[in-house]
């Protein structure tokens, strides 16, 4: 089973996504890298990004996950999958549990303020807590605050994973 490491920017989705691969031997998805250059443009400009500029990204992510599921593989990948439209396009890669790392706007702020070298700049944390709909109950998800240490959220989502 393919997993997705969703949340707001900020929240660590690489970090937490590379070594959980790593823990289940799986391939690690860097959902950053499949933006196309206008999208990362944007988002360098502080500029948010749309659903029909995010699409194209979702679909190559979504196509990402289904070779891993069709050569028996797995993978994890590192996706903000904001709304439930998002997480609708990727889970129809094959069977996946999307991995919520929730955080509250004050620390994922902080977080953006210490970030260096990346190009989602921090003035976009209020589009992304607008876009966020968090999971529902009919969505595969386990829950995870990240007002923890790495290791401990990375066993915490290990213990929680289906079996």
């Amino acid at each position: 089973m393919n997993l997705v490491i969703m949340g707001v920017c900020g929240c660590g989705k690489s970090t937490i996504g590379k070594l959980l691969a790593d823990e289940l031997g799986a391939r690690f998805i860097e959902g950053d890298s499949f933006h196309p250059v206008e999208n990362v443009q944007r988002m360098s400009a502080g500029i948010p990004l749309t659903d029909a500029d995010r699409q194209p990204w979702l679909e190559r992510l979504r196509d990402e996950l289904s070779a891993a599921h069709a050569q028996g593989s797995q993978a994890v990948l590192s996706c903000s999958a904001l709304k439930k439209d998002y997480r609708q396009t990727l889970a129809s890669s094959g069977p996946l549990t999307f991995v919520y790392l929730q955080a509250e706007r004050a620390e994922i702020e902080r977080r953006m303020s210490l970030r260096q070298n990346h190009f989602m700049v921090a003035t976009l944390v209020t589009s992304q807590f607008e876009t966020l709909q968090e999971p529902g109950t009919d969505e595969a998800c386990v829950r995870v605050s990240v007002l923890q240490s790495v290791p401990q959220i990375v066993q915490e989502i290990l213990a929680k994973l289906p079996r």
